[in-house]
């Protein structure tokens, strides 16, 4: 008994010494002023920065289909944590772990693909940085804020893979893993000294030894009450089934424009950032104006018709003036992620936005996985060589009609989303939570409920 009691005098030690590390004494969140969303978008920007400097100088070989795996399984238990013990520390473990690999690229190949495989656990800093944004913004305020940190996103990549490939030719690709490892370590340093914690205290345990019950962390838990939760449920399949040909896209684009429509470097970088400008635009001025003027809903509808629209024309496209015409109309369907970010958000507790962004998260990461094998057997089975095709054949990218169509169910599936899934309206803002989402965080659920607690209260169809 002795020896039980001094090892868990020893662990409550530890325990306090990590939490100093996060919080300083007197119980205020470490940083720079107050919370806010520019945190937020700094962080995004320095990690996606990093990485888009070696998009072209090379392609890194990584196991999407794994990653994609981990990143689904992981998402909501890392969010899910976040909700109590706050977001500071596990945006910190996001973006370490997120960016280990890089520096590896030139010291050893093999614990590259190694580490790399195995840092999609981690590879989900988007749900915990969404969730600091809702700790530190009003409900009417979200859906901007969300939009502006997935144009920073956008905007993070489009410059970087321009500068890569530059300094990549002049240079070489050491230096440029080098210049990528340092912006890495900035991030690192950022989220350590200035970014402050959003969670608010009242609703974190008093200490890290707290109990969290398995329950709220297991993602095959939050999966079941993702079935149990109409309005979730709903909202998943439409992310899942919009953002699997996007997936897709993304892993054999930019090929298919360079060897099918016929670009040339220099024109799918300008392509890249083109669409990555509008995008920026789309995500911040124009996301806004639709969300006052057709609300939330709408706004997902109106974002699934333009990627609809989009895939429908980079499928049937055979000019290069229709595939720059695409990609407008694909800067416009950007406006989807953000705004379904918002309704989740909107309509999820407080001590649960981690949780549920983390659902959402994990979804586009089975999506990461799955998406470009998708698409290689749609090229597979249509005998689509990309290495060698001619441009005026009837449908130059069978994928990408296939992708409209799934963005169709996906459609048809968000029209079954309700604007509103409760009768009351909360307003969101970190200053605004009452003390009763503590307890109601670490309680286990009632035996009436049977275990059966909602990610989104009052939900319905």
């Amino acid at each position: 008994m002795t020896g039980e009691k001094k090892k868990k005098k020893r662990l409550n030690r530890s325990v306090l010494l990590a939490k100093k590390i996060i919080i300083k004494d007197g119980g205020s969140p470490q940083g720079m002023g107050d919370p806010s969303v520019y945190h937020a978008v700094v962080v995004i920007f320095l990690e996606f920065f990093a990485w888009g400097l070696l998009t072209t100088p090379m392609l890194t070989h990584t196991t999407p289909m794994l990653t994609g795996i981990l990143s689904f399984l992981s998402a909501p238990l890392i969010g899910a944590l976040s909700d109590v013990w706050g977001r500071k520390s596990f945006l910190l473990l996001t973006v370490f772990f997120t960016c280990a690999p890089i520096p590896l690229m030139k010291i050893s190949p093999w614990w590259y693909f190694a580490v790399i495989s195995m840092s999609g656990v981690f590879a989900v800093t988007f749900s915990v940085i969404f969730a600091y944004v809702a700790d530190i913004t009003a409900e009417h305020e979200r859906s901007t804020a969300y939009g502006l940190v997935s144009a920073t996103f956008a905007a993070s990549l489009v410059t970087s893979p321009a500068i890569g490939a530059y300094l990549s030719e002049t240079y070489g690709d050491t230096l440029v893993v080098i210049l990528a490892t340092a912006i890495a370590l900035l991030d690192i340093i950022f989220i350590l000294v200035v970014v402050p914690e959003s969670l608010p205290e009242k609703m974190r345990p008093a200490s890290w030894g707290a109990p969290i019950s398995w329950e709220q962390a297991d993602p095959f838990a939050s999966l079941r009450k993702v079935g149990q939760d109409s309005t979730v449920l709903l909202i998943c399949i439409t992310v899942f089934l919009s953002y699997l040909p996007e997936a897709g896209q993304y892993s054999s684009f930019f090929l298919y424009l360079r060897q099918v429509q016929r670009f040339s470097s220099e024109t799918v970088a300008a392509f890249i950032a083109v669409v990555g400008i509008l995008s920026i635009v789309a995500q911040t001025m124009v996301l806004g104006i639709l969300m006052r003027s057709i609300g939330n809903k709408n706004t997902i509808l109106l974002g699934l018709g333009f990627q609809i629209l989009q895939l429908a024309w980079y499928g049937f496209g055979s000019q290069p003036w229709m595939m720059w015409a695409a990609g407008a109309v694909a800067a416009m369907s950007s406006i989807t992620f953000p705004a379904v970010s918002a309704i989740v958000s909107r309509n999820a507790d407080p001590d649960q936005q981690g949780v549920v962004q983390g659902v959402i998260t994990g979804i586009r990461g089975l999506c990461n996985g799955l998406g470009p094998a998708f698409y290689g057997f749609i090229f597979y089975l249509f005998h689509v060589e990309l290495t060698d095709l001619d441009a005026s054949s009837i449908i130059p990218g069978p994928p990408f009609l296939f992708g409209a169509c799934s963005v169709l169910l996906s459609l048809l599936v968000a029209l079954f989303i309700p604007e509103h899934s409760g009768p009351g309206v909360r307003p969101g803002g970190y200053k605004k939570h009452n003390n009763g989402a503590q307890s109601h965080s670490h309680s286990p659920p009632s035996s009436g409920a049977e275990g059966k607690e909602l990610l989104l209260d009052g939900s319905c169809v």
